[in-house]
């Protein structure tokens, strides 16, 4: 083997592991640069920030894959979550509001999807007037006011899935890791999954090999949505209220977490592993600058160049 294969292969083996290296490599720094980091309690606090968008992050994989795109989850997000807080301040048990917010997300998500599919609409158009729309609806819900669940039995059980612990661990790392393994089974153990990647290798191939695109592509923002409205019960949940504004950004940093994660944004290569850990990145990127005491808008700068950077590897990836 000559040196140049060599050097290709550790190229290739350092851009396809980038997410695990960068966040080994912050875990180390932030470990050097505060004795606080490691701690049990900062930890768990780290993974149990990464969760939400992380859940986000995992649903936006699967449009990505397609090489499609997703700006709306954050507004979906606020919008089930209003739902979510309204239906728990009425007294609706979890067992039913949970599930009915995750269907409406999902509902929310395939209603852009059939947009994209049937209307061939550019993805970054309606997804952006889909977050508008959802945005305005989500105040127009609230009266721009939050909802807060209230003191009852529902709304204690419903607290549970945000603030509560099981066996010392925060219930949202369980949330985020049950999404990880069911989105890890559907992609590389389903037929659907390999559709996904299929579609986001080349479509009109995947047309003709008999496969439906149009499904495949409304279906895959359907989970995206379904995601979002989770990560929405979630923060509702641990907040104690719906906040109308809830979700403001949170598009961009789980595509973030897609894209640093080893994803390409022309689709068809990623893997669900790699979004869970590009979450990870973000959250001790972010729980670091605050040990650290750095501004928040420093914190805008430093995450804005790390996304860069994921791009610029990605289209290198692409590219070699």
């Amino acid at each position: 083997m000559t040196s140049l294969t060599l050097n290709k292969t550790a190229t290739r083996l350092l851009i396809d592991n980038k997410a695990f290296l960068a966040l080994a490599l912050l875990v180390i720094v932030s470990a050097l640069l505060s004795d606080n980091f490691l701690t049990v309690d900062n930890l768990l606090n780290v993974l149990r920030q990464s969760s939400i968008n992380a859940i986000i992050a995992m649903g936006v994989t699967f449009v990505i894959l397609t090489a499609g795109i997703d700006l709306s989850v954050g507004a979906v997000l606020a919008l089930t979550g209003a739902f979510a807080g309204a239906m728990t301040a009425s007294g609706l048990t979890p067992w039913l509001s949970v599930p009915g917010t995750v269907a409406a997300g999902a509902g929310l998500g395939a209603i852009a999807g059939a947009f994209v599919a049937y209307g061939r609409i550019q993805a970054f158009i309606v997804t952006l007037v889909a977050m508008t729309i959802l945005r305005g609806a989500a105040l127009v819900f609230t009266d721009g006011r939050p909802i807060s669940i209230g003191a009852t039995p529902a709304a204690d059980l419903f607290w549970q899935l945000g603030g509560g612990y099981w066996l010392g661990v925060p219930i949202p790392i369980y949330l985020m890791f049950f999404v990880f393994l069911l989105c890890w089974g559907v992609l590389h153990h389903t037929r659907f999954g390999r559709h996904v990647y299929a579609v986001g290798g080349g479509e009109k191939v995947a047309r003709l090999s008999g496969i439906n695109v149009t499904r495949i592509k409304v279906s895959v923002y359907a989970i995206s949505g379904a995601c979002a409205a989770l990560a929405g019960v979630v923060l509702t949940a641990r907040l104690g209220s719906a906040q109308p504004t809830a979700g403001t950004g949170y598009e961009l940093d789980a595509i973030a977490a897609v894209v640093i994660g080893g994803t390409s944004l022309m689709g068809g290569r990623g893997r669900i592993f790699g979004t869970l850990v590009g979450a990870l990145v973000i959250g001790v990127l972010n729980n670091a600058l605050n040990i650290m005491g750095v501004s928040s808008y420093f914190q805008m700068i430093a995450k804005g160049a790390v996304i860069l950077l994921a791009v610029l590897l990605d289209s290198r990836s692409s590219s070699s």
